[in-house]
């Protein structure tokens, strides 16, 4: 029994790691608004961006696909500061272009992740997403 307890504790520990979260935070360049991010996201991973905002301002984001070796299922979510994962805006709902007014201050997420066949045959989407504050 104690055997089977900690082979299960592996498994399920390798299991949380190979869908590891991956984050990086956006700064535009002096004097710009927006920016061009790229990467990748390969089955259950996601890709989160934090980007800094105001209340009242207005962001724009939109997602297209670069390369794959699946279909290219991927879409994004926008999830306002303190979010235990609710969205304010749902790409797989909504599209992978948004434009949406900010309700509140603080460090907005944009998660970029896969749906249906790809993710869950673990194929790998390329992606570029442009994102924009105004």
């Amino acid at each position: 029994m104690m055997r089977f307890l900690i082979l299960s504790c592996v498994l399920l520990g390798f299991a949380s790691f190979a869908s590891a979260q991956r984050v990086a935070h956006v700064k535009f360049e002096p004097g710009n608004f927006g920016t061009m991010v790229n990467g990748t996201v390969t089955g259950n991973e996601y890709f989160d961006y934090k980007l800094g905002a105001k209340a009242g301002q207005e962001m724009f984001a939109e997602l297209k696909v670069s390369d794959t070796n699946g279909n290219g299922v991927i879409y994004f979510n926008i999830l306002p500061p303190d979010s235990d994962g609710v969205a304010i805006y749902n790409g797989s709902i909504n599209g992978n272009i948004a434009r949406i007014a900010l309700p509140k201050d603080g460090d907005y997420t944009i998660r970029v992740y896969l749906m249906g066949n790809d993710r869950d045959t673990g194929k790998t989407v390329g992606y570029n997403l442009d994102l924009s504050i105004q």
